[in-house]
């Protein structure tokens, strides 16, 4: 069982018996399906099925010699329109089978963000075309959860949170210029390092730790694609499984300035979610990529 089906709203299906015939009755009735030729011998097609309003299943597998849809592996997904991200992002195959991980060197966030490329297809159906060249445009992001909490929000000025916005700011040029070679940009970045972690050792004597940390984005474990956040709730979405009628959270988040969607089932959350109070808990992060054509080959 894949670890994220239950965000879907399939927390009761546990046994592979009833796994493969939920699989089965989704590739009877998709609502997307696409196919792409790699070469004369191979193809990758992929089946969609919706199982609640912008959340569904993905089947991944090839056309047989007959024809037939012979299914390898499935993940959920859920489909995002707002764009998260407009930093330089990089495309690498899985070594396993045919997937794809993707990179955005956000400096808002200050680490490399890795995520699990869901419109893959799309990304090798370019690749493949020999008459023109693209660019990854912009990345809509959206994360599954199976554990989160609520929790209440920092209270905080006009003052403070235009403060914190400038601050925000003026550190992610520092780390552009620092990733630039700039040695003065280095210099102040560790300062203000050391600055920031002697206020948090002292204020952590006296101060609950959530009411320090405002957001956080870090990484999660072994997997490089999940982290563990804490973000304020922008928006928030109720929907329902079609089959099995469970809850599904949608939330956008907003995490040190980044704004992407959160899935999470109504069983997995602790706490009453509402706008302007924060979510915390660990992810497995998707991406959409959205391209962009740079020039075309003339061919003579």
């Amino acid at each position: 069982m894949h670890k994220f089906l239950r965000v879907a709203g399939f927390s009761m299906y546990e046994k592979k018996k009833e796994i493969e015939k939920l699989l089965n009755l989704l590739e009877k009735q998709p609502s997307v399906t696409k196919c792409v030729q790699i070469d004369e011998d191979t193809n990758v097609c992929e089946m969609r099925a919706e199982v609640a309003p912008g959340i569904g299943i993905s089947m991944i597998g090839e056309l047989n010699d007959n024809g037939e849809f012979e299914r390898e592996f499935y993940f959920p997904f859920v489909q995002v329109s707002d764009e998260s991200s407009k930093a330089d992002c990089s495309v690498q195959r899985h070594a396993e089978k045919e997937t794809y991980a993707g990179m955005v060197d956000e400096t808002r966030i200050g680490i490399s963000l890795i995520f699990y490329v869901q419109n893959f297809l799309d990304y090798r159906e370019y690749k493949l075309k020999k008459d023109a060249a693209f660019k990854i445009r912009s990345v809509n992001l959206a994360g599954f959860s199976v554990s989160g909490k609520i929790l209440l929000p920092i209270k905080k000025t006009q003052k403070q949170i235009q403060r914190a916005k400038v601050a925000a700011i003026d550190r992610s040029n520092l780390i552009e210029a620092a990733k630039n070679g700039d040695e003065d940009a280095m210099e102040t970045l560790t300062i203000e390092d050391i600055d920031l972690y002697s206020q948090i050792s002292r204020r952590a004597m006296k101060e609950d730790l959530y009411s320090i940390i405002d957001s956080c984005f870090m990484p999660c474990g072994i997997e490089c694609d999940q982290y563990s956040i804490i973000g304020d709730i922008r928006d928030i979405q109720k929907i329902k499984n079609i089959y099995t009628k469970e809850e599904i959270y949608k939330f956008k988040v907003d995490c040190n300035d980044v704004l992407f969607t959160v899935c999470i089932n109504s069983k997995d959350l602790l706490g009453q979610p509402e706008v302007g109070r924060r979510f915390k808990g660990q992810i497995w992060m998707q991406g959409i990529l959205n391209f962009e054509e740079v020039r075309r080959v003339q061919r003579s």
